[in-house]
C-alpha cells in the first residue's frame, strides 16, 4: 500500500506540475512498472481461485472488463503461465491449453469406450500381493482409485505402477505399456487434427 500511495502523490505531483527531481518520476516509473507485474500475476490467480470456488466464466467476464465468457476465458489463458508453458507467447498458451483439452476429451472418450479392457488391466495391477515395497505404493492407488466411476482416471496410476513392474511383472507392465500406447497415440491425434482445421 506504502508503494502505491507513493506512486498516487507522485503522479498528483506530476499533473500539478509540482514534481521537484527528475529522479522522482523514474522511481514512480520504476514503481508502477513493478505494480503491473505483479497485478499481471496475480489476475490468473485470483480467476483461478474464482473458478475452483464455481464461479463461471459468463459470471467473470464483467469483473475482467470483458464482453463474453470466450473472451474472459481468453484472457485466463493469455495471463495463466504453468512452468511447463514459461517459453510460450500469450498465443501459445491459448493454443496449448486449447490442444490438451483436445486431447483429454479424446482420451476420455478412448476409455470409455474401452472402459472393460481398462478395468480389467487396472483390478489385475490393483490387486497383485507380491510386489516390493518400491511398487506397493502405486498398486495401491491403483486399487483404490478401482471405485471411481471415470475409468480415464485409472491410467495414470496403471502406467505409474507399471514402471515399477518390469522386473516382477514383465508382462502386465507390458500390457499397461500397451494401453499407454494407444492413449497417447489419440492424444496425439486428436490435437494434430484440431492443429489441421
Amino acid at each position: 500500500m506504502d508503494r502505491y500511495e507513493g506512486l498516487r502523490e507522485t503522479v498528483e505531483r506530476a499533473v500539478d506540475d509540482d514534481v521537484e527531481s527528475a529522479d522522482d518520476v523514474v522511481s514512480a516509473l520504476a514503481v508502477l512498472r513493478e505494480l503491473r507485474d505483479e497485478l499481471t500475476d496475480w489476475e490468473p490467480l485470483l480467476i483461478g481461485a474464482a473458478r475452483r470456488l464455481g464461479v463461471s466464466w459468463a459470471d467473470l467476464a464483467p469483473a475482467l472488463g470483458v464482453a463474453s465468457r470466450q473472451a474472459a476465458e481468453r484472457r485466463y489463458l493469455r495471463l495463466h503461465k504453468p512452468e511447463h508453458e514459461l517459453g510460450l507467447t500469450a498465443d501459445g498458451r491459448v493454443q496449448a491449453e486449447r490442444d490438451r483439452r483436445a486431447g483429454h476429451r479424446a482420451v476420455r472418450a478412448w476409455a470409455q469406450d474401452n472402459s472393460e479392457v481398462v478395468r480389467k488391466l487396472a483390478a489385475l495391477v490393483g490387486s497383485l500381493d507380491d510386489v516390493g515395497d518400491e511398487a506397493r505404493p502405486y498398486v495401491d492407488v491403483v486399487s483404490r482409485t478401482l471405485g471411481k466411476d471415470d475409468p480415464v482416471l485409472l491410467i495414470g496410476p496403471m502406467v505409474s505402477a507399471a514402471a515399477h513392474l518390469r522386473d516382477s511383472h514383465p508382462e502386465l507392465a507390458a500390457q499397461v505399456d500397451g494401453v499407454n500406447s494407444e492413449v497417447e497415440h489419440v492424444r496425439s491425434e486428436a490435437i494434430d487434427r484440431r492443429v489441421r482445421r
